[in-house]
């Protein structure tokens, strides 16, 4: 189903001209109404009125998360405060947090961008959708809930956590879809299989997963729609352009369709900061073409993608982005090897007798980069004999070679071992950094 057929299935022509018009009211709002952006753009000696074409967005400086934090908590806002009506932000672990505005406006567009993603994956107003993201500052939970409630979905707001309580409504309140994180369901998945041996998911009128808020690969959406019964789907977003729904799959998960008359995109080389053409593998840069509270221009997401048109099924003319492969700032470097934990999770993934749940650990030893991989094993190749297991590290370890060019010390681990996460999983401990 397409939720706004205008727009989704808009001529690429079209669609340009309205995105020039819209960039042209971002630009300049953010240049008048803002501080941090008049200053950026005059240091880059650019003036919005001069902005005439796609291509003048190469003469736009960027925005960056660090720019986010030194604007700590309001700075990069564009509205009287009297119109903004929420705000969403980071958790500032890793310094200021991250804070973003929303007027009543922003608010409709995020609902939106969510609205139209459900229905490209089949949800319709007769479903029921239980968002166990997390609510409050994260924008996942209410991300979804408003995006449910504006197609006419029964939504049930449980947020994350209290597995035996989420199977509970599962079964009782007939939840047709799941909103949760990939590593999420996993750990549902194994509840489910160690302390709910009575609970059989395939009795449930569950059907769909709408999955997000970190990478996943193709191997474990296969992993959890087999062991959930489920069809499970992409959608992407992130706090600092607007939340979950910038772009989604639709039932042919072939790529993920951007919502471009909401979010201009851009592929640039990490390195240089040049723009690349379509089609090119680099970092995807976000522009919101009608925010009003926060305007992001040009915003580094330093997720690495790529942009391509193509004829998809669905009739959506959308520009697709591919599942995010990884992070600019979450490569690995091993021996100056670059590697992401997207791939080393799809390696680990491609072999039989492995749990989707691992931990890569990041050391120095001697002035050499190590790297070690621990990993889950099911419990019957467990409690096998030592043999099976050091063939299973083995072949581990050849693929690492062959595939990512890089080894590893593998140490397989009983199910259950490596912590669980009811939000975003933690799959890297770099002590390099320490």
């Amino acid at each position: 189903m397409i939720y706004n057929k205008e727009f989704e299935t808009m001529s690429l022509q079209k669609m340009k001209e309205l995105q020039i018009e819209r960039l042209k009211w971002s630009l300049t709002h953010a240049y008048n109404n803002n501080k941090f952006y008049r200053e950026s753009f005059d240091k880059a000696k650019f003036n919005p009125s001069s902005f005439k074409s796609l291509d003048d967005m190469k003469y736009v400086p960027f925005l960056t998360k660090q720019d986010m934090r030194d604007s700590y908590p309001y700075g990069l806002f564009a509205v009287p405060m009297s119109d903004v009506v929420r705000v969403h932000s980071s958790s500032g672990t890793t310094g200021n947090a991250t804070v973003v505005g929303y007027t009543k406006n922003d608010v409709e567009v995020f609902a939106e961008s969510v609205a139209r993603s459900l229905a490209a994956y089949g949800v319709t107003s007769d479903d029921i959708i239980q968002v166990a993201y997390g609510y409050g500052l994260f924008t996942g939970g209410l991300g979804l809930h408003y995006g449910s409630e504006k197609l006419g979905a029964l939504t049930i707001p449980i947020s994350g956590g209290n597995t035996e309580r989420q199977l509970m409504l599962i079964k009782d309140f007939g939840t047709t879809v799941l909103a949760c994180t990939p590593s999420y369901m996993l750990n549902i998945a194994d509840h489910i299989q160690r302390h709910s041996e009575d609970f059989d998911i395939s009795k449930t009128k569950l059907k769909r997963g709408v999955l997000g808020a970190e990478p996943w690969s193709e191997s474990m959406r296969n992993e959890i729609e087999t062991r959930m019964n489920i069809q499970a789907f992409d959608i992407y977003g992130l706090s600092e352009v607007i939340g979950p729904g910038v772009s989604y799959e639709c039932s042919e998960k072939s790529g993920l369709h951007v919502n471009e008359d909401l979010f201009y995109v851009e592929i640039i080389d990490p390195e240089t900061g040049e723009i690349l053409p379509e089609g090119s593998e680099g970092e995807i840069i976000y522009t919101s073409l009608t925010k009003e509270a926060f305007p992001t221009i040009r915003y580094r997401s330093r997720d690495i993608t790529r942009l391509y048109h193509d004829s998809c099924k669905c009739t959506r003319t959308l520009i697709k982005m591919d599942k995010v492969y990884g992070r600019s700032d979450d490569m690995l470097i091993i021996r100056g090897v670059n590697v992401y934990p997207a791939q080393i999770e799809s390696v680990l993934m491609s072999i039989e007798g492995t749990e989707p749940h691992y931990l890569i650990i990041i050391d120095r030893i001697d002035a050499l980069d190590a790297m070690e991989v621990k990993v889950e094993v099911n419990e019957k190749l467990f409690s096998d004999k030592l043999k099976v297991l050091d063939s299973l590290k083995k072949t581990i370890n050849d693929k690492f070679k062959n595939i990512l060019g890089i080894s590893a010390k593998i140490t397989l681990v009983e199910p259950g071992s490596i912590p669980r996460s009811e939000g975003k999983a933690k799959r890297v401990i770099d002590n390099r950094k320490i």
